[in-house]
């Protein structure tokens, strides 16, 4: 998917204010991206450590780029780290099912077009505004976002 793809797929969705992407600005609300002064597998390898440490578990880390090797495509390097915690994301889908469908959490970890590295995630308040999970439970979850963006500073 080209920049302008990606631009009318996050407008499409409802997403409103602004990330870079690429270079190119797309609109949005609910997704976060940072600058991160380490390659995508360093990210990676410090989130998990970070989430680990606050008692987090990983479910799954996808290597979107080493995956597009083996079938013999290129692609920047891409890691997507899945990790939550089943005791405080269960409270969450028990209030509202729907919100499984974004969670557990979500850490995206790419090298744009210029060697720049990214870090990408969900803010907490996409499980409110599109799920209506309530404000005391999101609350709960809010600290990973700061967690994640002291990973990469």
């Amino acid at each position: 998917m080209n920049g302008g793809a990606v631009f009318m797929y996050l407008l499409s969705a409802g997403f409103v204010g602004t990330v870079m992407i690429g270079g190119a600005a797309a609109t949005e609300t609910n997704l976060k991206t940072t600058a991160s002064r380490y390659s995508v597998t360093e990210t990676i390898e410090r989130i998990e450590k970070a989430v680990v440490e606050k008692g987090m578990r990983i479910f799954a880390r996808i290597d979107h780029g080493e995956e597009a090797k083996k079938v013999g495509l290129e692609m920047k390097p891409t890691i997507l780290l899945i990790f939550g915690n089943p005791k405080g994301g269960t409270a969450l889908m028990v209030a509202q099912p729907t919100a499984a469908i974004d969670l557990p959490m979500k850490a995206l970890a790419w090298e744009d077009k210029d060697g720049k590295v990214w870090l990408t995630y969900n803010a907490s308040t996409l499980l409110s505004q599109r799920h209506g999970v309530p404000e005391d439970l999101i609350s709960k979850i809010q600290p990973v976002e700061t967690l994640l963006k002291a990973t990469v500073k």
